[in-house]
């Protein structure tokens, strides 16, 4: 009896080896079928020109970006997608755009100036002449200091145009920064035995933090000063404000992140100027010359934009089509250029992720949803007031919240996909960490967990906040920090193909095998969740 059991047992182990070669198999072969799919009948780069060149910029509020999710849905329809939804939410401001805007230096020379106008500012009334004025507050001022320096200023403003701060000096770069992150650097990042003596490497072409200062007595706050300066200039008739850009090579970075009201009737008309024209008027009315100037901008509010949509289409599930893993990234754009890599390419990369699946006819058992958020640029408001209203939180979940099984956002450029981060305890990561491996030719060199619930940086920290495994995607840094993020040079030029092909090669296999599972991604324990951000005043 005892040789038979032992046979049997045998036999039983030999049959899961038998069944697990086959299922390693079976999927090694669509791994190898999506790459086929995804470089040989790539629609990734035509989802970026139509994004950009038709509907670029997608300014949050804007008709572009309304009309760009419409035709985000009609698309992942036309590729067998179901479910299109545009799921609103509100944002509680009009919308914004700039129809044109031009202008020139009249004298003590003749010149055409570049520029982008800040958003949610109001129009000139019609074209407007000054002369220019450079306004330099002393350094982090208390209101004293303020009020003297408005007083001494006052009576040249009337009628006249602006110039808000001291020239940058942006000098020579003589260190870029590389395109490419070393695979040191990658691996430091999601090593899950970290180097405790090990030194943290900085990421190449990511915007910076602002320096540190010494702390000044009785120094208004920024908010504050920013608040006065506008009150000011609109009450003593400055005609035009402009704002140095204060980079190299004629970039512009005109965002207005931050200023939370988005009323065209709180700033004067207001412009982000090269550096170049900039610093030349400047140093002309250091000079002792009068520096004529002409400006005409035409800008448009839309009330209705006050109410904001998400797009979101679906490959339905087959035996667990209740239960859904979302792929997605931010359709809005600022206005200075047409928003490529920031953000079309990841909506480019995570529609054609869904693309492929649909395209090789696999059935996935969980419903993959791709969800394209709006006002992301303001604070990630779409997708925080989507998770808000379809997942609730750890500490007030919805029916949904249970029978989540992660986001895969994409955001922050044109690059590879080199490694991953996601909210939960280390065994998510591990999971993650063994589908992904197989992309190691590619420069994919892992994935590490976080346990903060802390909203910043992308979408996917909106699904932290909430307790759900928000999954960031860490890429080249290409040109992104360095040049194209929020700028004027933010256009279709800027793409490289083969790096989306990868991208959504790397979601499409990954987010499919996470469909497959027998079991959702683990999550925190319900006593080791970690506590929720205080609310931010």
């Amino acid at each position: 009896m005892k040789r038979y059991f032992t046979q049997f047992l045998t036999l039983l182990l030999l049959h899961g080896l038998l069944l697990s070669g086959v299922a390693n198999a079976q999927q090694a072969d669509i791994s190898a079928r999506i790459h086929e799919e995804g470089t040989k009948n790539s629609k990734v780069l035509s989802t970026v020109q139509i994004l950009t060149d038709v509907y670029g910029p997608r300014l949050t509020g804007s008709p572009q970006l309304k009309a760009s999710g419409e035709w985000a849905a009609k698309q992942m329809v036309e590729w067998g997608l179901e479910n299109p939804t545009q799921d609103p939410w509100n944002f509680g401001f009009p919308g914004w755009s700039n129809d044109r805007a031009t202008g020139h230096i009249l004298s003590p020379v003749k010149d055409n100036l570049v520029f982008e106008v800040l958003a949610w500012s109001p129009s000139t009334n019609g074209a407007v002449r000054g002369k220019a004025v450079s306004m330099v507050l002393p350094d982090r001022p208390t209101q004293a200091e303020l009020d003297t320096y408005l007083s001494g200023i006052r009576s040249r403003i009337s009628g006249n145009i602006v110039f808000y701060g001291k020239p940058a000096e942006p000098g020579v770069d003589m260190d870029p920064p590389a395109k490419r992150a070393s695979s040191d650097m990658i691996k430091q990042r999601v090593n899950p035995y970290p180097d405790p003596n090990a030194r943290p490497q900085g990421f190449p072409g990511r915007p910076g933090g602002m320096p540190q200062v010494q702390p000044k007595p009785d120094a208004l706050p920024p908010g504050a000063v920013a608040e006065q300066v506008n009150k000011f200039l609109m009450d003593n008739g400055a005609v035009v404000r402009v704002n140095d850009a204060g980079f190299a090579h004629s970039r512009i970075r005109a965002f207005s992140f931050g200023r939370g009201d988005y009323d065209v009737n709180k700033t004067v008309p207001t412009v982000v100027m090269r550096n170049e024209d900039f610093g030349r008027i400047v140093r002309l009315t250091q000079g002792g010359h009068d520096v004529e100037l002409e400006f005409d901008i035409r800008n448009n509010t839309h009330p209705e934009g006050a109410t904001q949509y998400n797009t979101t289409a679906e490959i339905v599930g087959t035996d667990k089509k209740d239960e859904v893993i979302i792929i997605g990234g931010h359709l809005d754009s600022w206005h200075s250029a047409t928003g490529a890599t920031d953000n079309a390419t990841g909506v480019a990369v995570m529609m054609e992720a869904a693309r492929i699946i649909k395209a090789l006819g696999l059935k996935p058992r969980r419903t993959i949803r791709v969800a394209l958020w709006t006002g992301e640029e303001q604070g990630l408001l779409g997708s925080q007031a989507y998770v808000a209203k379809h997942f609730g939180s750890a500490e007030n979940p919805k029916p949904a919240w249970s029978k989540f099984g992660g986001y895969f956002n994409h955001d922050t450029g044109t690059g590879r996909i080199r490694a991953m981060t996601v909210f939960g305890p280390p065994e998510t990561a591990n999971i993650l960490r063994g589908i992904t491996g197989q992309f190691s030719f590619w420069g994919m060199e892992g994935v590490s967990a976080t346990a903060s619930r802390n909203i910043g940086g992308s979408d996917h920290t909106s699904f932290n906040n909430a307790g759900l495994p928000g999954v960031g995607t860490t890429l080249d840094p290409i040109e992104y920090g360095s040049h194209t993020w929020h700028t004027n040079f933010d256009t279709f030029e800027r793409v490289i193909e083969a790096d989306l092909q990868q991208g959504a090669i790397v979601i499409a296999t990954t987010v499919y095998e996470l469909a497959m599972r027998d079991e959702l991604l683990p999550r925190f324990a319900p006593d080791k969740m970690p506590k929720p951000p205080a609310p931010r005043n």
